[in-house]
């Protein structure tokens, strides 16, 4: 990977990143640039292993991230599903205000498929990736770089005889040889391409090195100043936002990137951390974005509900102890002044004070005005059912917050359209106590019939989840659960997240209710409905 460099260039990994940083510094708001959000949370973040979004959910996160402002939407990978290409089409003919990407293989199909799903958006984008690392040239697709680089071009022509607006990115771009880099993204360019893409794919870059490479593309591209420099990083050795904020100092001008900082393996650049840091430190970055901040823990917390991957209690910005101050230090610091130990305020990512807004004599106006308000849009059936459920909660919780509305509206609006609906919770009981083993009676309704087992675990819900399996006539691997409170006080609502697995095939389920034990139950049957509708797509794969 040799360079013939001037030696006042130096090493392209290694290059000087600082040059412009003075007079960056001395910007005001008015001279500032801009930089563009590529959410890519529903495409990247739901390869995790046991994320299962269906439509409606996929649709309703969409739109929160059309709330929060981000410029481009990832909406999926339309070849690789029936259900895929429904969702992006969906979210393409429903979600307004930003742009609509499609995922596509170097492949003619994948790009039709791709284009099929995004041409009823406001405004589309095809996005077409072919790696460019010797490694994975070789190793993956056992050519060379000539061929490689004929492949990928002739992809983007047809890609851009579709739409108008083409994302290109050179896979494995951090661990390809500079040189020949250089010459795929002139030629791209050349071709098209109104965005160029540089990953990180497997996390292996550092800032220094990543953000030398920025600079070094930018100096020796033909025409890169005419398109939309971006970077996609990952977080595999935990540098995936510096990596990133490198590549911008540098030159870089859209930045990929998912809530909580979802995605394959350790995940992505985090759009929290970008976000904050750029508005934080704006008088070193000299950047903005078009993000409403304080839209940030709302959509956090709806991908980590739907997704069913809590946000850990220490995560940057959004996590549970992000302004949590235990010292007593901190803490009369804090009382003092919050600034001696925030440099971001809690108001400012959209975290208020729970104040309770409804109760069980607030009427269908008042719920279906707060509803309205968190953006749900109901029609009478769903509205009706989600307002008798909120009796139900509100009898016993007295206090009901605006997370206790969110979970009962994703409760009923997503109930119906779950993969399956194989079996139904009917009802459950359990007997346990000091000296007894926990035993549990569950009732499931399959269609008309009504199905009953009883089975003793090492707890009340292990036993429920052995009579459940009981009913269904199969047994299924608990692989991870979880329970969390939505909202303070005894009487809060749980949400109970499971992961069952059997044969290869891994599913989650979610439950909520005031009662953990009935959340549970709920959850798991969820699960194994959407664990029978994988086996059954993939019958040569399953059973």
């Amino acid at each position: 990977m040799g360079l013939d460099l001037d030696e006042d260039e130096g090493d392209p990994g290694k290059l000087e990143h600082n040059a412009n940083l003075d007079d960056k510094k001395n910007n005001t708001e008015e001279t500032m640039e801009r930089i563009f959000i590529f959410d890519t949370t529903l495409r990247d973040g739901e390869q995790i292993p046991g994320a299962c979004l269906n439509a409606r959910e996929k649709l309703e996160i969409a739109l929160q991230l059309a709330r929060l402002g981000v410029d481009a939407i990832e909406a999926g990978f339309p070849i690789s599903s029936p259900g895929d290409f429904e969702a992006v089409k969906a979210i393409a003919e429903k979600v307004k205000g930003t742009t609509i990407v499609a995922l596509a293989r170097a492949v003619r199909e994948d790009i039709e498929a791709a284009w099929n799903a995004i041409k009823g958006a406001e405004r589309s984008r095809i996005h077409v990736f072919l790696p460019s690392s010797d490694i994975h040239i070789q190793k993956k697709f056992g050519t060379n770089r000539e061929k490689q680089l004929e492949r990928g071009l002739e992809a983007l022509k047809y890609a851009k005889s579709l739409c108008p607006e083409i994302e290109y990115s050179p896979e494995d771009a951090s661990r390809t040889d500079p040189e020949y880099l250089v010459k795929v993204v002139e030629q791209v360019i050349a071709a098209g391409a109104t965005v160029v893409n540089i990953p990180d794919t497997v996390g292996y870059a550092v800032p220094e090195q990543f953000g030398g490479l920025i600079a070094y593309l930018k100096q020796k591209v033909s025409g890169i100043d005419n398109i939309v420099l971006s970077v996609h990083c990952h977080n595999d050795l935990g540098l995936a936002t510096a990596n990133t904020l490198a590549a911008v100092e540098n030159g870089a001008r859209q930045v990929e990137c998912t809530m909580n900082g979802l995605g394959e393996r350790a995940g992505n650049a985090s759009l929290e951390e970008l976000v904050m840091a750029i508005r934080t430190r704006k008088d070193y970055f000299g950047y903005f974005t078009e993000i409403d901040h304080k839209e940030i823990m709302k959509t956090s917390r709806l991908v980590s509900r739907l997704m069913g991957m809590p946000v850990q209690a220490n995560k940057a910005i959004v996590g549970a102890n992000a302004f949590a101050h235990s010292s007593g230090i901190h803490q009369d610091g804090i009382l003092k002044d919050r600034s001696t130990y925030e440099v971001i305020r809690p108001e400012d990512v959209g975290i208020t004070a729970h104040a309770m807004v409804l109760t069980a004599r607030s009427g269908r106006h008042a719920l279906k005005q707060k509803i309205s308000e968190m953006g749900y849009d109901l029609g009478e059936q769903e509205f009706e059912a989600v307002y008798n459920q909120f009796l139900v909660v509100a009898d016993k919780k007295k206090q009901v917050y605006d997370e206790d509305v969110a979970v009962i509206v994703q409760d009923i609006i997503f109930a119906d359209l779950d993969h399956g609906k194989l079996y139904m919770l009917e009802s459950y009981k359990v007997t346990t106590g000091n000296g007894e083993v926990p035993e549990a009676r569950v009732r499931l309704r399959r269609e008309e019939v009504i199905m009953e087992a009883t089975s003793q675990g090492d707890g009340p819900i292990d036993a429920i989840f052995k009579a459940i399996d009981k009913v269904v006539g199969a047994y299924h691997k608990l692989e991870d659960f979880q329970v969390k409170a939505v909202t303070e006080t005894k009487e809060a609502m749980g949400v109970a997240t499971v992961r069952v697995s059997r044969e290869d095939f891994r599913a989650l389920g979610r439950g909520s209710s005031t009662d953990i034990l009935k959340a549970s139950a709920k959850a798991y049957v969820q699960a194994i409905n959407r664990l029978y509708w994988l086996l059954k797509r993939n019958p040569d794969d399953g059973q």
